[in-house]
């Protein structure tokens, strides 16, 4: 599996309520909650993203509450992976459950600048810089998560079996 796309680059600490604020939590329509993902934190976001782009973060991404409409929304919005120099265990938890590949490597958030392409190979873990030529090792996806993630998910990964 791999993911490449444009990216979108945030710092430290971009918590839940600003990934989908709480005003939008009366919908769980995935749809309708890509429509404000990002919104406090870039009011541009869901006009600029495209299928396939990717979010780069620095320290603990998705911190904050544990609501699962966080993940699900960036999904929905058509990010193909988060890569952050690390999570918040409820939201890779939350991520993981819903489909939402992402990824924990601190070198690649470093060196990956907004507006960079790049590519993420999940069965390596090699994040690859193609606008700079240069590449990260991510932790690889195990084979089990990379099921659940093709799957779409946790529940749709069970329901399949």
């Amino acid at each position: 599996m791999k993911a490449k796309g444009l990216v979108f680059k945030y710092g430290d600490n971009v918590d839940t309520d600003v990934i989908i604020p709480a005003r939008y939590l009366n919908s769980s329509d995935p749809a309708e909650l890509a429509l404000h993902c990002m919104e406090d934190i870039d009011k541009d976001f869901v006009k600029n993203v495209k299928k396939g782009d990717i979010i780069v973060a620095d320290k603990n991404f998705g911190c904050g509450s544990s609501r699962e409409h966080a993940p699900i929304a960036i999904k929905a919005a058509g990010v193909s992976c988060v890569i952050a120099d690390t999570f918040a265990r409820i939201f890779y938890r939350n991520a993981i459950n819903i489909g939402l590949p992402i990824i924990e490597c601190p070198e690649a958030a470093a060196g990956i600048a907004a507006g960079d392409e790049v590519e993420v190979d999940f069965d390596s873990g090699v994040i690859t810089n193609v606008t700079k030529g240069t590449s990260f090792k991510g932790q690889a996806f195990p084979p089990f998560m990379q099921k659940i993630i093709a799957a779409e998910g946790l529940i749709n990964y069970i329901n399949n079996k």
